[in-house]
C-alpha cells in the first residue's frame, strides 16, 4: 500500500495510547512496544525497572490521505500533559517520558514546530518538556499488550485510568473517529 506512513509517540501508558489512536479513521494499525533505549528486544518488566533508557511508545501506521501526522500531533499533544518530565499521573519514571521519535525531516520539523506554536500560544503553563528524537527501532510489546484495553475493559486500570481518557478524546477529536 503505497499509501502508509508511521510515527512513533510516547505519552505514557501505551495501553491508553493505543486505544486513542486505534480509533481514529485512517490509522490502519497501532502496536505497543519501547523505542529509545539501549537493550535490544526488551520485555516489558525490564522496562519498567528504568534501566534500559526505553520509552513505552505505539507505533501507529497510517493513511496520510485520510489522517494527516499534524493531526495525530495534535491528538498526541492533546491527550496526556507533555509539560511532566518523566511521568503521566501515577505513572512515573523514563518510560512513561513525552517523547515522539521522528521517521524523517519532515517528521521532525512538523514536531518541532507543533511545540513552538503551542509554546507561543501559552496552551500550557508548563514548559512542553516532550522530546524529538530520530526513529532507531521499535521493539514490540509482549502480545498480552496489544489491544489491552478492548480486552480488559473490566479491569480498574482500564475503567479508571483509559476509559476516561478515551471518553476525553471521542469528544475532543469526533471527526477523526472511525466510522461505526
Amino acid at each position: 500500500m503505497e499509501n502508509r506512513e508511521v510515527a512513533t509517540f510516547g505519552m505514557g501508558c501505551f495501553w491508553c495510547s493505543e486505544a486513542i489512536f486505534s480509533r481514529i479513521d485512517g490509522v490502519l494499525k497501532v502496536q505497543s512496544g519501547f523505542s529509545g533505549g539501549t537493550v535490544a528486544n526488551p520485555s516489558y518488566r525490564l522496562v519498567c525497572e528504568g534501566n534500559t533508557g526505553h520509552a513505552e511508545v505505539v507505533q501507529i501506521e497510517f493513511d496520510p490521505t485520510k489522517v494527516s501526522y499534524p493531526e495525530l500531533l495534535k491528538v498526541f499533544f492533546t491527550m496526556h500533559d507533555p509539560t511532566t518530565l518523566n511521568r503521566q499521573g501515577a505513572d512515573v519514571g523514563t518510560q512513561y517520558r513525552s517523547v515522539i521519535f521522528t521517521h524523517s525531516p519532515e517528521q521532525k520539523r512538523l514536531a518541532n514546530e507543533a511545540i513552538a506554536q503551542l509554546t507561543k500560544e501559552g496552551v500550557y503553563s508548563s514548559k512542553i518538556v516532550t522530546q524529538v528524537v530520530d526513529f532507531q527501532a521499535f521493539y514490540p510489546a509482549e502480545d498480552y499488550h496489544e489491544d489491552y484495553f478492548a480486552r480488559n475493559a473490566g479491569e480498574g486500570y482500564c475503567r479508571l485510568v483509559i476509559q476516561p481518557k478515551v471518553e476525553k478524546f471521542e469528544k475532543a477529536f469526533s471527526k477523526l473517529l472511525k466510522k461505526k
